[in-house]
């Protein structure tokens, strides 16, 4: 399921990634906080400002875990 024509490693920014899964910025929060198993962030640098990216792969292969769940299969 890429919705991107990207390499693996590619790296989407936290807007996209809100973008994907039809939430807020703090709707996003809420659910990495309440899901364990949700992709951690990468934050390039320290400041509350730092751009906040994500590697896709990894956001696309949790939709797909989700769904497998969902519809009763093995992830």
């Amino acid at each position: 399921m890429h919705l991107y024509n990207t390499t693996p490693a590619a790296l989407i920014k936290q807007p996209a990634v809100c973008a994907m899964l039809s939430l807020s910025r703090s709707g996003l929060d809420k659910l990495r906080k309440r899901d364990p198993s949700f992709p951690p962030r990468i934050k390039d640098g320290d400041s509350r400002q730092a751009a906040v990216y994500y590697v896709l792969a990894e956001v696309e292969a949790w939709i797909n875990a989700k769904m497998a769940a969902r519809n009763g299969e093995a992830a």
